[in-house]
């Protein structure tokens, strides 16, 4: 969790039914729907940055794989998008409040929306202690020698500035 957000405005879907729908649309999800909804994303649709599922809709979404996980939209536990109907309105507030989820890519780099450029510049520099906190905890136990080599910043379109790796550090464990 991000503690301002990314500056984004996520729009969320959530599979559920019954009870779960309505407790959803509470909660403030942009789309519920269990069938309804399969049937629109085969056909197409796919308006909405994060997916969240409860997890008896499981069964039914696995038909969506090839669609929603080359987008990385595919619902997964590993994540929290796949949670029981008590937790649903918790998973919906954090994924509007700038959750964001992060891997490494084929050659080792970790790409992370940190904030707008128009962002006060303690907002971005908390969203970046959080990130680097997060990063610094996630080290597995067995990994040794140098866990992050190197930081560098950049706009979406604008060229890297490296920073000190062990100031970032720092920064991050000062949490």
């Amino acid at each position: 969790m991000l503690p301002h957000g990314t500056g984004k405005q996520i729009r969320v879907l959530v599979f559920a039914q019954g009870e779960a729908a309505t407790s959803a649309e509470q909660a403030g999800a942009d789309h519920v729907g269990a069938d309804d909804v399969i049937k629109k994303i085969e056909g197409g649709w796919l308006e909405f940055d994060t997916a969240i599922a409860t997890s008896d809709m499981m069964s039914k979404i696995g038909k969506l794989g090839k669609i929603l996980g080359r987008r990385g939209l595919m619902p997964n536990p590993k994540s929290g998008t796949v949670v029981q109907q008590g937790d649903l309105s918790k998973a919906i507030s954090e994924s509007k409040m700038g959750k964001i989820d992060y891997r490494l890519d084929k050659t080792a780099v970790i790409h992370v929306p940190l904030g707008k450029t128009s962002f006060e510049s303690s907002h971005l520099i908390d969203n970046l202690s959080s990130f680097v906190d997060s990063l610094v905890r996630a080290k597995p136990s067995g990994a040794k020698g140098e866990y992050v080599k190197k930081i560098s910043l950049s706009a979406t379109h604008g060229p890297g500035i490296n920073m000190d790796v062990q100031s970032a550090l720092a920064l991050g464990s000062s949490n």
